[in-house]
Formats: C-alpha cells, sequence, structure tokens
C-alpha cells in the first residue's frame, strides 16, 4: 500500500495535468452548421464562442424566422461537438487512474 504522502502527491498531479487539460480545450476548434451550411458557429471544446458565419441569402427580414431557428440549431451543433472534444480530451486523461464507475472529473 501507498504512503500518505505518496497518494497526496498523486492527486496534487493529477489536477495539475487536468488544468492543464482544461486549459488546453480552449485550443481545440469545432464548427457547428445548419441549414446545409447557410449558417455555421465556430467554437472552442470549452464552449467559447469564436465565430459566426451567416450566409447572404438568409439577410432578408422576411427570413428573420427562419435565420434565428438555423442560429440556434448551429450553435446546438457546435455545443455537442464541443462537449463531444471535451470528453474525448478528459478521458484520454483519466483513461490511466484508478477511478471507479461513472466518476467524473474535474470535481
Amino acid at each position: 500500500m501507498k504512503s500518505l504522502e505518496d497518494i497526496m502527491a498523486m492527486a496534487q498531479n493529477v489536477q495539475a495535468e487536468l488544468s492543464k487539460a482544461q486549459e488546453n480545450l480552449d485550443t481545440i476548434e469545432v464548427e457547428g452548421a445548419s441549414g446545409g451550411g447557410l449558417v455555421k458557429v465556430r467554437a472552442s471544446a470549452k464552449g467559447r464562442i469564436i465565430g459566426i458565419d451567416i450566409d447572404d441569402s438568409l439577410l432578408n427580414p422576411s427570413e428573420k424566422g427562419m435565420l434565428e431557428d438555423l442560429l440556434a440549431a448551429a450553435f446546438n451543433d457546435a455545443r455537442a461537438k464541443a462537449d463531444a472534444q471535451s470528453h474525448e480530451a478528459m478521458s484520454k486523461m483519466t483513461s490511466g487512474l484508478p477511478l471507479p464507475p461513472g466518476f467524473k472529473l474535474p470535481f
């Protein structure tokens, strides 16, 4: 059995690695799209919105409702992709840790 000091050192190392992984998530970029690519949202894997691209054909006042729906769909698509990237990055980080099933990090 490892000593308490060894366990504490290992926990601090894991915490430092998780912090680094969280910081790296902001450098991973995903793109959500809707309307066959007429609306695109770029976001970081951490969920920060980087940019929005709207096709000129949607900039008609009569298309306002459709544009709003497409924006919401593109944001949701980007968020889902960001969550997937975040989950993948954190899974790689915790794959070697002896954690109980269903245990999620960070706390």
